[in-house]
C-alpha cells in the first residue's frame, strides 16, 4: 500500500514538474504541495530583491557593466517567461542558475577576459584598499570560469554548498573541491613576495 501511494505521488511531481526523475533536487514534501503561477506582484518582488545580487555577481565575474547589465536582463525575462513552472520561494535560486548559464553561453561566445577599470572623473588613488582590490582582483582573473563563479558565490554571495551546486550544476562535493582548488590558487598567487603589500 505505501509503495502504491509513493508511486502515485512519484508520478505526479514527475508530472506536474516535469523534471527527470533520476536527477537529485529539492521537491517540496507532500504535505505542502502548492503550485500557482508566478503573479506579476511576485515577479516585481524579485526583481527589486534580487536585481542588484545577480548583476553584481555577474559584474564581478565578466568585468564588463553592460554585458552584465544584458544578462540580468535576460535572466529575469527568462524567469517572467518560465513564471508557471517556478515556484516563488526557489525564485533566486532560479535566476543565479539562468544567469549562471547565460554568463558561461556569453563568455563562449565573446572570449571576452579583458578587465576593464573605470576610474571616476581621472583620479586615481593609491591607498592599501585600492591596492588590495587591485590584487583580489587580478588573482581572481587568474582563476578558471567555473572557479571564479564558486568562490564569488559562495565568498561574495554567501550561498550554502547545495545551492552553490544547484546553480552550477555541479555535485556538493565537486563544489566543495573546487571551492578549495580555487583559494589555494588565490592564497599561492597573494602571498608572492611581489604581491605583498
Amino acid at each position: 500500500m505505501t509503495g502504491t501511494i509513493y508511486l502515485i505521488f512519484f508520478t505526479f511531481v514527475v508530472t506536474i514538474y516535469k523534471v527527470n526523475p533520476y536527477k537529485r533536487r529539492n521537491l517540496p514534501k507532500a504535505g505542502k504541495l502548492t503550485i500557482h503561477t508566478m503573479t506579476e506582484k511576485e515577479y516585481n518582488d524579485c526583481v527589486t530583491q534580487y536585481a542588484d545580487n545577480v548583476f553584481r555577481y555577474l559584474l564581478k565575474n565578466l568585468r564588463h557593466e553592460e554585458d552584465a547589465k544584458d544578462i540580468v536582463q535576460g535572466a529575469f525575462e527568462k524567469l517572467w517567461i518560465n513564471r508557471e513552472k517556478v515556484i516563488t520561494d526557489t525564485a533566486k535560486s532560479y535566476l543565479f542558475t539562468i544567469a549562471y548559464h547565460l554568463m558561461i553561453d556569453h563568455t563562449r561566445k565573446y572570449k571576452r577576459v579583458v578587465y576593464k577599470e573605470t576610474i571616476e572623473e581621472g583620479k586615481l588613488t593609491t591607498d592599501v584598499s585600492s591596492s588590495s582590490r587591485r590584487l583580489l582582483d587580478e588573482a581572481l582573473s587568474r582563476l578558471n570560469e567555473i572557479q571564479r563563479s564558486l568562490i564569488l558565490l559562495k565568498d561574495y554571495e554567501g550561498y550554502k554548498y547545495d545551492e552553490i551546486a544547484t546553480i552550477t550544476g555541479l555535485s556538493e562535493s565537486q563544489v566543495k573541491v573546487y571551492l578549495h582548488r580555487a583559494r589555494l590558487q588565490l592564497r599561492a598567487y597573494i602571498v608572492q613576495p611581489e604581491n605583498i603589500i
